[in-house]
Parts: C-alpha cells; sequence; structure tokens
C-alpha cells in the first residue's frame, strides 16, 4: 500500500493496487484513483510449456537488423511427445515451405557468439563480427572454402577493428578445428574481398605488444609489481628498433621481468602461456638484453641485479 490524495475523502489516504484489474483504488471511500494502469515491475510468472522450465522470459529476442526480417520470423515447434512423423503433418510441410531463408546466417551468428564467449568477448566485438560475415557472405565468393576458419578469421578482424586483439592461436583455440594458416588464409580473403569492395584499403587497427600482457601476466598470475614493471617495460621498447612481433616481445619482456622476481616462471610456462615457443622468446629476449637498463626502471630492479640478470 502508499498514500495517495484523494477527490472524494479531500485529503490524504492509504491506495491499494489490484492487480488483476491494474486500478489504484483508495482503501476508505474505494473511489478508483488511476485504471488499467502498467505494472512494469519484473515478471514472476512462467510461461513456458515445460514444467521444469522456470524462466520467466515471454517475449523473444532482440532484432537483428542483418536478418531479412529483422530475427522475428515465425517457427512452428515440434510439439512434446511428437514421433518422427511431425514433418510428414500439415504444420510439419508449412514448416518446410515457409524455411527460413537466414538459416545459414543464424547459424554462422551463432557459431561467432560461441567462439567469442570462449574467448571472453564483447558483445560489441560479436557485432562486427556479424556485420564482416555478412558483408563477406553477401558477396557469395565464400562457397567451397572452409566454413570455420571464415567465421574465425571474422572474429579476428573485429577483435582488430575493436582495438581488443587476440593472437591467431587464442582464436584457433576456439575454432572448431580450423588450423592457424587457414585462419591466416582466410583473413587475406576476406581482407581483399572487402577492399574490392569499398575501394579502399581496409583499418585493421595497429597491434602492439600492451595489448596482450596484462592478459597474459595474469594467466601467469604475476603480481601487481611485475605486472606495472613488465607494462612500463613494453612501452619504453617501443622506442627501440626490436623487429619482432609485439606478441615475441611481450613473452620476451615477462620472462626478463619474472627473472629479476623472487617468483621466477619457467620459461615453458611462459610459452605456453603466451602461445609463443621457446625458441622464439630466447632470440627475442636476446634482443632486448642490451637495453634491460633502459627498459627496467630502478624502482623495480637494482644496477646490481641488472648485471646478475641471467645472459642469452
Amino acid at each position: 500500500m502508499s498514500d495517495s490524495f484523494c477527490p472524494d475523502c479531500k485529503k490524504h489516504t492509504e491506495v491499494a493496487f489490484d492487480h488483476s484489474a491494474g486500478d489504484m483504488v483508495c482503501t476508505e471511500c474505494g473511489l478508483v484513483l488511476e485504471a488499467h494502469s502498467v505494472d512494469e515491475t519484473s515478471e514472476w510468472r512462467t510461461f513456458a510449456n515445460e514444467s521444469n522450465d522456470n524462466d520467466p522470459v515471454r517475449v523473444g529476442g532482440p532484432t537483428n537488423p542483418l536478418l531479412t526480417d529483422g530475427g522475428l520470423s515465425t517457427v512452428i515447434a515440434k510439439p512434446n511427445g511428437a514421433q518422427g512423423d511431425f514433418l510428414s503433418s500439415s504444420l510439419g510441410r508449412w514448416q518446410n515451405r515457409g524455411a527460413n531463408p537466414d538459416r545459414s546466417l543464424i547459424l554462422a551468428f551463432r557459431t561467432i557468439a560461441n567462439m567469442a564467449d570462449r574467448l571472453g568477448l564483447v558483445a560489441t566485438i560479436k557485432d562486427r563480427a556479424n556485420e564482416i560475415y555478412k558483408k563477406v557472405e553477401d558477396l557469395k565468393s565464400i562457397r567451397g572454402r572452409n566454413q570455420d576458419a571464415i567465421l574465425a578469421a571474422c572474429l579476428y578482424i573485429a577483435c582488430r577493428q575493436e582495438d581488443r586483439p587476440r593472437t591467431v592461436k587464442e582464436i584457433c583455440s576456439v575454432a572448431n578445428g580450423a588450423t592457424k594458416k587457414e585462419i591466416g588464409r582466410a583473413k587475406e580473403f576476406i581482407v581483399k574481398q572487402l577492399e574490392v569492395e569499398m575501394g579502399q584499403s581496409m583499418e585493421m587497427g595497429t597491434i602492439h605488444a600492451g595489448d596482450f600482457l596484462r592478459r597474459f601476466c595474469s594467466t601467469l598470475g604475476m603480481n601487481n609489481q611485475a605486472v606495472k614493471a613488465a607494462q612500463e617495460a613494453v612501452q619504453r621498447s617501443e622506442a627501440l628498433d626490436i623487429r619482432r612481433s609485439p606478441i615475441s616481445i611481450a613473452a620476451a619482456v615477462i620472462y626478463m621481468i619474472t627473472q629479476l622476481s623472487d617468483d621466477k616462471k619457467p620459461l615453458k610456462d611462459i610459452s605456453l602461456a603466451t602461445g609463443v615457443a621457446e625458441g622464439t622468446i630466447r632470440n627475442s629476449y636476446k634482443d632486448l638484453y642490451p637495453y634491460a637498463s633502459r627498459l627496467i626502471q630502478n624502482t623495480y630492479a637494482t644496477e646490481e641485479d641488472l648485471k646478475n640478470l641471467c645472459t642469452p
């Protein structure tokens, strides 16, 4: 109950809400103060067909502008307990006649969403990957190509464009069997096709070692002080002419920082966390070693510590 002013009683009185009719009623004189009001509170009833389904939602998903009908088409579901002859019934025949023309797109979007969820990516990256796939699919140029590689490449490009890059190995780990080489070829194919369509180069975003560093450090369980020192070292490394990939530089910096801390990380663990081969980390470390005093501040390591740093 709540208080409201009643024009009949000429005073503030207690008001009761009649949920069945949606009316606000004065408890003293019975005057209906507001009729057919809309209850905007949460829906706690369940409208599911199955008794063990407690989901109270009674609406569908949001519209999808990438689909022909916005994703609001009607699907005749197979009734509970129906046998295999459902598709031969009248409802089943109508279902087949009205087959969804966007079925392949829906399946592709679902696969992209599953991959993105396994990588912990945000919804904006999923949406961008869906847009990229829709553009390529409209060109009718992906028939006969590895579908899993195409979808994985769309997600890789979307991560780059949204400034949340993932390594090809990370994308490969959720790509339903597509190899790094297949994803790389699919990425080059998609970029080429879209550049021809747009008539201009396609922006992919620049990859920096710092884009991967915090995630790698978190996987290795490094403390905050070590993570901060690694981030500062990576930022300083950008001013150096180190001709290594950003991922290799990030792995080498992590190896250098952990060698100066009490919690040393084996090279094998760093390789597993970063996806960079142990030999590549060693070679990148060799390139960074001469600049150790410039990369690491005295607040984290003394000159004596840097002198005792393991030689490559």
